[in-house]
């Protein structure tokens, strides 16, 4: 099941890259017309932020990184709702299942970059010794297929790279697309920044949210975001801090450079898959 994909972005200003990736009335007044306010509602149910919706392919991009289908937002009852904490890191209530489990990932179409890339990711991730292990291959179908779109800077942001959740049946999100635009990554895309994006959206396929979700602001700039209570958010990981968490592999917007797990989200990962 295709259901909520994540987005992760940076800003472009005078044609270089700065780290302050979000503010909310950027994007908002001129797109939101696009939806209506039965798809507000939808988005809401789902705990999804209202304040930055807009019309894509398939669905609605929301809070600037997070694509819904347009068949996810119709379904009824509550599958994907998840409980807010407040600066820990969190989980989906999908997880990958049937463990220990090798999930394959193959990349398609992609220069050398992305795959030297993913394979930076995947010799992170299976340095932890976790019960999931990834490995890449180069034929046949596989668990994560990993590859590229085409896009320019929207509303003055460009997107990195998308991913989603695991899916009812325990398995883990299927695709992972990254930008192939020039303004994504330049013309000669550095591997260990390509990889850290990589690792964050391999991240969201096995079931985490981002470590920022209640205040996007942290690692976005702009006007901070949060939902509150009741009832929407996400899964709170044991263990994890009560505090801002600098350097976490799952904050909503990229460095511009190299990121991996710091300690908190070692935490995170043993904690849903030792």
């Amino acid at each position: 099941m295709k259901n909520q994909a994540f987005f992760l972005m940076i800003c472009l200003l005078a044609g270089s890259f700065i780290t302050s990736c979000q503010k909310d009335n950027k994007q908002g007044s001129a797109e939101k017309a696009d939806v209506s306010k039965e798809v507000l509602a939808q988005i809401k149910a789902k705990g999804f932020s209202t304040s930055n919706v807009h019309a894509v392919k398939g669905g609605y991009l929301v809070e600037g990184d997070i694509f819904l289908s347009t068949k996810d937002l119709s379904k009824k009852g509550q599958t994907n709702k998840v409980r807010v904490a407040k600066t820990e890191q969190y989980s989906t209530n999908n997880l990958v299942s049937s463990l220990p489990r090798i999930i394959t990932v193959k990349v398609t179409g992609l220069g050398t970059a992305f795959v030297q890339g993913t394979d930076l990711a995947i010799q992170r991730y299976n340095a932890l010794n976790l019960r999931i292990r990834f490995q890449r291959v180069t034929s046949g179908s596989a668990d994560i297929t990993i590859q590229g779109f085409y896009e320019g800077p929207v509303g003055g942001y460009i997107t990195l790279g998308s991913s989603g959740f695991p899916t009812d049946f325990g398995d883990p999100f299927d695709l992972i697309e990254m930008n192939t635009h020039p303004y994504a990554y330049g013309s000669s895309p550095n591997v260990q920044y390509v990889g850290s994006v990589i690792q964050h959206e391999i991240g969201h396929c096995i079931g985490m949210r981002h470590t920022d979700y209640m205040d996007r602001s942290y690692s976005c700039g702009g006007d901070p975001i949060d939902e509150g209570d009741g009832g929407v958010g996400a899964v709170y990981l044991p263990g994890t801090p009560s505090y801002p968490d600098a350097n976490s592999w799952m904050l909503s917007c990229s460095n511009g450079g190299n990121r991996t797990f710091n300690a908190n989200d070692i935490i995170a990962l043993n904690y849903l898959y030792h």
